[in-house]
């Protein structure tokens, strides 16, 4: 009987004490008296400021020698920024990529860099970092504090290695630096600089945003998106232009732009660098706090009409229009708004046909009509000739018929109504 009892008041005691202590925790509650722990920290929310896109081999230049070489690599900002991160891709490499040093600082023209700007780079603490084949790393976070449209030089030293197969961007209408023999990352300027026209290795620097409302819009295409024609050094691609004037509206102001062009690209086939479709969720999906895409591509797709070597090659105004609206399609998976351009004139130009202005056309009333789009850019009204409307108006002609030129690129940014980005 006894043992009965201590059995039937074991479970009373228990659930006693568990009442008389949520009944002191209600109480110190009410008085203020709990002490909670802190929520840990929000993680920063990092925003795209400057990208590239990356592909394989360089089929514009000769490569130079990278390895046993310091590479100090310009970059253009678009929103300021209370820190920063560095991507470094080998995403095209089919070996290790070592990065024995790195850094980044203010640039002071060519090679040389404002020395008290300088932050090293690092990578979970560590100063070097080795990268797999076809993979990207970002370094940590950068305690630096930098402007909008500020040029940021990056520098990195890569010992001797094998580097059979390069990730680069061909077209980057910016001069680098290459100093070879040594590791010179820290050195204020280069003593025997070998200029290059392109980026090695390096694919974009997000910022830690002034202001919570930041955010990315990135431009896809072919070499009109990537500048081609524009002049070097001095940020003339349309998407630049754009980044100005989003910055010089108080609605927009709070808005990045990445350039996300590669020159000889297609939609639908291999031309230069992995086809749009293949690229899209790499240069567009990935990037660091994107919101709105605008579409500029199928031109190249149009001019491989006119290559002798590809006889059996077919293309309709529909394939281009399916590629399109999967890209749109995809983007919408994650909120992204997509904005479709409309494709420049490109008469007389060396690949032009006639069918292919067929297709053009029927492309561009089908990117203007169909609905597909959250908004639309009329870049062809933008820089045709009025009096001739299949040909680039000459203002704005860069002399092959294909590019526009400086003013024309501005013409394009012009074109874009300010309020698609809401």
């Amino acid at each position: 009987m006894l043992r009965l009892r201590s059995a039937l008041l074991l479970p009373l005691v228990r659930f006693s004490l568990f009442v008389i202590a949520v009944l002191i925790s209600w109480s110190l509650s009410a008085n203020g008296q709990v002490q909670r722990p802190n929520p840990p920290a929000a993680p920063a929310q990092w925003v795209g400021t400057w990208a590239a896109s990356p592909f394989g081999g360089d089929p514009w230049h000769t490569i130079p020698t990278l390895v046993d070489s310091t590479l100090r690599e310009i970059v253009h900002t678009s929103i300021p920024g209370k820190a920063l991160r560095v991507r470094f891709t080998n995403e095209f490499g089919t070996e290790p990529l070592r990065i024995d040093a790195a850094n980044v600082a203010l640039s002071a023209g060519e090679s040389a860099i404002q020395p008290e700007s300088m932050h090293a780079l690092t990578f979970g603490g560590q100063p070097s970092i080795v990268i797999p084949p076809a993979a990207e790393i970002v370094s940590d976070p950068v305690p630096m504090s930098t402007p909008a449209f500020a040029n940021l030089a990056i520098s990195l030293f890569l010992p001797l290695q094998q580097i059979s197969d390069v990730s680069v961007h061909s077209g980057a209408q910016q001069l680098n630096s290459i100093e070879a023999g040594s590791n010179a990352v820290s050195a204020a300027s280069f003593t025997n600089p070998t200029p290059v026209p392109s980026w090695y290795f390096v694919k974009g620097v997000d910022v830690e945003p002034v202001t919570p409302k930041a955010a990315a819009v990135v431009a896809f295409g072919d070499s009109i998106t990537d500048g081609a024609y524009a002049t070097n050094n001095e940020n003339h691609r349309w998407s630049d232009y754009l980044a100005v004037r989003l910055h010089n509206n108080p609605a927009t102001a709070d808005l990045a732009v990445l350039n996300e062009g590669i020159g000889g690209n297609c939609i639908l086939i291999h031309c230069v660098g992995p086809n749009a479709l293949a690229r899209f969720d790499r240069d567009v999906l990935s990037q660091a706090g994107v919101r709105y895409v605008i579409v500029l591509e199928g031109i190249n797709d149009i001019g491989t009409l006119h290559e002798p070597n590809r006889p059996n090659y077919k293309l309709t105004a529909e394939d281009l229009e399916q590629g399109l609206s999967q890209l749109v399609a995809r983007a919408h998976e994650h909120g992204i708004k997509v904005f479709g351009a409309t494709l420049t004139p490109y008469q007389g130009a060396g690949y032009s046909t006639d069918k292919g202005e067929q297709i053009r056309e029927a492309v561009n009333q089908w990117i203007l009509s169909s609905g597909v789009f959250d908004g639309m850019v009329d870049f062809d009204k933008a820089t045709r000739d009025p009096d001739h409307p299949l040909v680039f108006a000459p203002a704005y002609d860069s002399g092959d018929h294909l590019h526009p030129k400086d003013a024309g690129y501005d013409a394009m940014a012009n074109a874009i109504d300010l309020s698609l980005f809401r």
